[in-house]
């Protein structure tokens, strides 16, 4: 792990090989291949295990802030390793669909479920609308969080996250009687 996460460091996560994997850690081919199938499956389990920690939300007092506690330390992890290895993953998803797969079910499907709760706690609190879809208002919030890492149109700052979740929490707040 400790060669996978440093040879990123240097390089994509297309020109890693399992040669200069195997070198870094002073190891043969033969021992990485008998616990990673593949230089994907290293990848990931490195992205897991160093890189992908779980969030803790302290509790907040609406989903809004909430949300933007997530979308924030989103934005931040963007703009280091994780950034960079998670946009190679999407990258190298795209010829290999498995990693797509496994990125999602392991690692984002997670963080969409917890988002999802607590969207549909503040919907049955009256905080936002009650025909607000959760899944459409995660797209919404994270969707140009993750459009920005790929295509850097923009500089993913904090003051980009507070305008986007600014933009969207308009729309989508129970209206006062």
């Amino acid at each position: 792990m400790d060669a996978v996460y440093e040879l990123l460091k240097e390089k994509s996560a297309s020109q890693l090989t399992m040669e200069a994997v195997a070198k870094r850690a002073k190891v043969g081919k033969p021992t990485l291949y008998k616990w990673w199938p593949s230089k994907a499956a290293l990848i990931m389990a490195m992205f897991h295990e160093r890189l992908a920690g779980e969030l803790v939300v302290p509790h907040t007092a609406t989903v809004e802030e909430t949300i933007r506690v997530k979308a924030l330390h989103l934005i931040k992890e963007f703009n280091g390793l994780f950034g960079k290895v998670m946009a190679d993953l999407i990258a190298e998803g795209q010829s290999d669909p498995s990693i797509l797969r496994e990125l999602f079910e392991s690692h984002i499907s997670v963080r969409r479920a917890a988002s999802v709760v607590d969207i549909e706690r503040a919907k049955a609190n009256g905080e936002l609308a009650s025909n607000v879809d959760a899944e459409l208002l995660i797209d919404a919030i994270f969707g140009p969080i993750y459009y920005g890492l790929l295509l850097r149109h923009t500089p993913l700052t904090a003051k980009y996250g507070n305008d986007l979740i600014d933009q969207v929490f308009q729309g989508v707040r129970a209206q006062s009687s």
